[in-house]
Parts: C-alpha cells; structure tokens; sequence
C-alpha cells in the first residue's frame, strides 16, 4: 500500500487534521490511486497508536470532501477524481489557504521573493503540473 502516515503529536495540527492532508497530499501527487483501498479505521488507529474515533473522524471529511469514499462491506477508496466544489467555494478555498500560506512565511522570517520562489518551485514539481499522455487540462480548475 502507498499509504505511509507520519502523526505529530502536540503540535498546533490536529491529528485527524493531519491525516486529511496526508491522504489528500498523496492522491494528488499520485502516491494513491484511484480504486486503492485505505487501511480500516481500526487498522489504522492501531498503526498510529490513537483512537479509532480520531481516523474515523478524518476519514468523514474525505469523504465528505469526496477524496475516497465508502463502499459497504470493502472499506474505504480513493475516489474517482472530480470536481465537487463551484467556482466561487474553490475561490474561497484557495484565498484561504494562500493567505495562511503567507501569513506563515512571512512570520517565519521570510521575504516575499522567497515565498514566490518556494511556490513557484513546488508548483512545478507536483505530478498535477504535468498532464499525463492524452490529457488535457482544464483552465478552469477541474481537478482538485
């Protein structure tokens, strides 16, 4: 399995926060696939050493969030990817993360060029940047 989770614990993340961006992080950057299981709830939390309740938790907003989905009696898989969100919330959502994104670098010292620079970069190495053979991209935001 592609899954391999890294839990802090005392931090200011949440841990049910930080399996979303985990899991989140890894079907975007192709690390899980469409159709792959997800460990169970109970897996998981044993894997973790936390409470089933805190992956059960996230695993309810991915789901809600339509990155995987529950399929009765199988468990849980990463979903087919599509677009859930209109134009105006992924708007809202992107203002939102941009305006944490740089809140934080800036409170870690760093100067405008440089955060340009670090999304610039990281921009161009993600997976999404580069369609793959026979795809197109949509201008428009079609995937997540």
């Amino acid at each position: 399995m592609a899954l391999t989770l890294s839990i802090q614990t005392g931090g200011t993340v949440s841990i049910y926060r930080q399996i979303v961006e985990q899991v989140c992080a890894a079907v975007s950057s192709g690390r899980l696939k469409e159709d792959e299981p997800l460990p169970s709830v109970r897996g998981l939390a044993e894997e973790l050493v936390i409470n089933p309740n805190t992956v059960s938790r996230a695993y309810g907003e991915l789901v809600r969030e339509g990155v995987i989905e529950a399929r009765p009696g199988r468990g849980m898989f990463v979903s087919r990817r599509r677009q859930i969100y209109s134009a105006p919330e992924r708007a809202r959502r992107m203002e939102q993360a941009v305006t944490s994104l740089v809140s934080e670098g800036f409170m870690l010292g760093f100067t405008p060029e440089q955060i340009r620079e670090e999304v610039a970069l990281r921009t161009k190495a993600h997976p999404a940047h580069a369609p793959s053979k026979g795809s197109r991209t949509n201008p428009k935001g079609g995937a997540r």
